[in-house]
């Protein structure tokens, strides 16, 4: 078995499902893969993950919700070498939804699985629908629709967003949808 925290620097498994997941070769491939680019200049994703649990670490999040996090952040971005690159990148071969059909295989939570799978989801409909405040509204409520749990996924969301690399307009724009649709106290 490889040393995972030579794959994702600093790591160490808290818990008996980031103890079975650090074994799994297809997360393994996934976490070593990728080289510097615009909005991951850390390179592979073993290097995201890993300043995603350092994030974690600062956030002084603890508990059920710290676990959540930190399987998420280990699986998120962990199937972009698996998505077939001369197809779209929607449904099945979108890493995210790769990434979900992972974690079905370990878990079936609701919250890790859709938070996994949607995490892209917001900054997409942002970046599409700027001058469209209808659609992106539509769009971004048939997502929400989907969270089972808003204020773990918005946290994460927010997680993954905070690279200096990364613009913090999306991510400002989701806290205030999700509060104007009730879903997060102010």
């Amino acid at each position: 078995m490889p040393d995972i925290a030579a794959i994702v620097p600093g790591f160490a498994p808290e818990g008996a499902l980031e103890s079975t997941l650090v074994r799994e070769p297809e997360l393994i491939e996934g976490l070593n893969w990728g080289k510097p680019r615009r909005a991951h200049p850390e390179g592979a994703v073993g290097n995201h993950v890993a300043d995603l649990l350092r994030e974690v670490d600062r956030s002084g999040e603890s508990g059920e919700r710290r676990a959540l996090l930190r399987v998420v952040a280990l699986v998120h971005d962990s199937f972009k070498y698996a998505v077939v690159p001369w197809r779209p990148r929607t449904g099945e071969n979108h890493h995210a939804m790769r990434a979900r059909r992972f974690m079905e295989r370990f878990t079936d939570d609701e919250r890790i699985l859709a938070t996994i799978e949607l995490h892209d989801r917001p900054y997409a409909i942002w970046r599409r629908t700027r001058r469209r405040s209808r659609a992106r509204g539509k769009r971004l409520d048939a997502v929400l629709a989907r969270i089972p749990d808003p204020a773990l996924f918005l946290r994460f969301v927010e997680i993954d967003g905070a690279s200096e690399a990364k613009n913090p307009e999306p991510i400002r724009w989701l806290r205030e949808q999700t509060r104007a649709r009730g879903l997060l106290s102010a």
